[in-house]
């Protein structure tokens, strides 16, 4: 049958802010799934490179359409886009992300034999600006509650396929969200009820770039706020309040100590350092060492602290441990 008289099972939604060297791939990784009955959208939300000199060759397919609009968001943008879709299932793909060549077939038929499912996910290979290459997720449960999608047991993919009706039902992405805005649509598709599920197969890769939306822990602990306050609204008297509660609170206890962290690369080191001092949330044995080493070298917790964020910023996990291997602390070498 010709692609051009396929009803369309799922609608591949592709913003492409930034990424017209990258897209391509992204939209080559679409053409190859066995699911072949998709229609795909990328939306150029005025971006500053030519996202659709880039898309320009893969409109002979007829499945694939390019859309211009204004720049107001990733959000904004992904909402114009599924408005121009017809299928019953919608997927996510960043411009910059790719597919795995069963990533549709999978996840449309999780949805169809599941209609109590809210939304399916994957595992994904994370690559790019990463010390190493891995795994989104390990050892992560077939089914997530709407609990388990708030305090993030259950992680959730961007990479993920939602029905269309459910997508409509609460008034799509919150454009009004500047992070976590997908986090944010998670949430709101889990309050109305069913599960989450999750495919324990890598389905997908995940490009982190240097200086994307995700290096910044402070930017991400606002959005994450913001979800929660959100959603506190609709959990009074249930049975996640104090969940949501509590992850308000963890989540502003965390965000203050960024902000102690950056009193401290700022310059400010003696109120920074009294606040981290202060702080119950610093245990373990690696941050035990680090306080106990700045108390007697303060001069030393600027370099560790942006050495800490810059690491972080890349997607490495690695603590101060590393930092300490390649440092000699001053004091330490015979005269």
């Amino acid at each position: 049958m010709s692609r051009d008289l396929l009803t369309p099972r799922v609608a591949v939604i592709v913003p492409a802010y930034g990424v017209a060297h990258l897209v391509g791939e992204a939209l080559a990784s679409l053409q190859a799934q066995r699911l072949a009955e998709w229609e795909c959208v990328v939306i150029d939300d005025g971006a500053p490179d030519d996202v659709a000199g880039a898309v320009a060759p893969f409109l002979a397919d007829p499945r694939i359409r390019f859309l211009a609009t204004p720049n107001r968001g990733v959000s904004a943008a992904r909402n114009r886009a599924i408005t121009a879709t017809t299928a019953p299932y919608v997927a996510l793909l960043d411009g910059d992300d790719l597919l795995r060549p069963d990533y549709l077939a999978r996840t449309v038929a999780a949805l169809d034999a599941d209609p109590d499912a809210r939304l399916v996910t994957c595992n994904a290979r994370i690559f790019g600006a990463v010390p190493r290459e891995r795994r989104c997720f390990d050892g992560q449960p077939s089914r997530g509650s709407l609990g388990d999608v708030l305090d993030r047991s259950f992680g959730v993919y961007i990479g993920t396929t939602f029905r269309r009706a459910d997508f409509d039902a609460i008034g799509g992405f919150d454009e009004a969200m500047a992070q976590a805005e997908d986090f944010d649509l998670w949430v709101r598709l889990m309050l109305l009820g069913g599960h989450a599920r999750y495919l324990d197969e890598v389905l997908g890769d995940y490009r982190v770039r240097p200086g994307s939306a995700s290096a910044s822990a402070e930017r991400m602990l606002l959005g994450n706020i913001r979800v929660y306050e959100k959603a506190l609204a609709e959990l009074e008297g249930r049975p996640e309040e104090p969940l949501i509660r509590r992850l308000i609170a963890d989540s502003r206890r965390a965000l203050a100590l960024e902000h102690a962290i950056d009193r401290i690369i700022d310059g400010d080191a003696a109120r920074g350092l009294a606040q981290l001092r202060a702080s119950s949330d610093l245990s373990g044995p690696v941050w035990t060492a680090a306080l106990a080493a700045w108390r007697v070298f303060p001069g030393l917790a600027r370099p560790m602290l942006r050495w800490r964020r810059r690491a972080h910023s890349r997607g490495n996990t690695q603590s101060f441990a590393g930092f300490f291997k390649t440092l000699a602390l001053p004091g330490t070498r015979a005269a």
